[in-house]
């Protein structure tokens, strides 16, 4: 939880906040500070940060440590950046890339979507290019397959830019009060055709692609010279501008980790003491450090052992949102200190 100042008619008041954006100052990178390759969509680099990627270049997305420009001074230091390794200059026509956060529905409910006293909201970034031009952020409503977009432009190259966006309430279309994904907001970084055939739709509608990009968008996997950072991204409730935007709600690094660990995490656990039984499986529960969204995927990174033929790792059988559960198979036994352990993820994102 962030705590911020807000002055009301004179009155100077506090009041406790839960930031809509998780790791909006990209501190938490778990799987990776940067990762080399990408030309599919996926998970990379900072928590919660989400590259749909339609066969439109190839890229490295990076945890960015700042040292200096307007973003550090503003007390930021780790952006999320995305290189372009081998240029498209010509994308096919549905061919696609931005960046986005995915919001469950259950954690919207102050948004009030759908209903006669919907909320406008005001989207607020740092961003840094060597490419300038138009670019665009947008929302996109999956239980409903509704949209709306507003226009950034970046005016110098490799300067950081603070960016005020804001967005008008939607009274039609209600989200659902579930754990699924419900709403996303996006970066766009280049698209084909098919996403700029229409008449860009800045107001909230039916989701079109042609209606989602203007003619002239940027392209930034037309040259292996681009690159594209963003940090300090927060999303407010209201319609702010530059000069009355509530301040960046910087939380402690625990706490921006325990969310980040609701979606995916990295954790280890086994077994370490004396063993008697032989020719059997021996089995330990590992509890995550926070219960995740839903069932997640658990993978195995790495294992050792003493004791037994071999090592794995599945999601606990009584409750996968919980826990883990490590196994070690044929144990040798001989009443000496065994061990077996495994490095995990559980992976539980939108």
């Amino acid at each position: 939880m962030s705590i911020t100042k807000v002055t009301d008619a004179g009155l100077d008041r506090s009041r406790i906040v839960t930031p809509l954006i998780t790791n909006g100052d990209m501190q938490i990178s778990q799987r990776a500070t940067s990762q080399t390759g990408k030309t599919a969509s996926g998970y990379y680099a900072c928590d919660r940060w989400h590259i749909n990627l339609t066969t439109l270049g190839t890229w490295t997305i990076a945890q960015e440590t700042l040292t200096s420009g307007n973003a550090y001074n503003a007390g930021f230091i780790k952006a999320f950046r995305m290189d372009c390794t081998t240029a498209d200059a010509s994308p096919a026509g549905g061919d696609g890339l931005w960046v986005r956060q995915k919001f469950e529905g259950q954690n919207l409910r102050s948004l009030k979507k759908g209903t006669s006293s919907a909320e406008k909201l005001t989207a607020t970034f740092w961003v840094k290019s060597n490419k300038t031009g138009t670019f665009t952020t947008a929302f996109y409503d999956h239980d409903n397959t509704r949209f709306v977009a507003q226009n950034y432009t970046i005016s110098s190259a490799d300067t950081w830019e603070k960016k005020v966006l804001n967005f008008p309430a939607d009274t039609t279309g209600a989200i659902d009060n579930d754990n699924a994904v419900s709403l996303d907001l996006r970066w766009y970084l280049g698209a084909g055709s098919n996403y700029t055939g229409g008449t860009q739709q800045t107001t909230w509608g039916a989701y079109s692609n042609a209606n989602a990009l203007p003619s002239g968008h940027v392209n930034l996997a037309d040259s292996t010279d681009n690159d594209w950072a963003i940090t300090g991204v927060q999303l407010e409730i209201g319609e702010f501008d530059a000069n009355t935007i509530l301040t960046f709600p910087f939380e402690s690094f625990d706490n921006n980790l325990s969310k980040c660990e609701r979606y995916f995490e990295i954790n280890e656990g086994g077994f370490y003491g004396p063993v008697y039984a032989t020719d059997s499986d021996m089995r330990v529960s590992v509890p995550y450090r926070v219960k995740k969204r839903a069932n997640p995927t658990v993978t195995q990174i790495s294992g050792e052992e003493n004791c037994c033929s071999s090592v794995t790792v599945t999601g606990n059988s009584l409750d996968q949102t919980v826990g883990a559960r490590v196994q070690g198979t044929n144990v040798f036994a001989d009443g000496a200190t065994k061990f077996f352990n495994v490095k995990f993820s559980a992976d539980s994102e939108l």
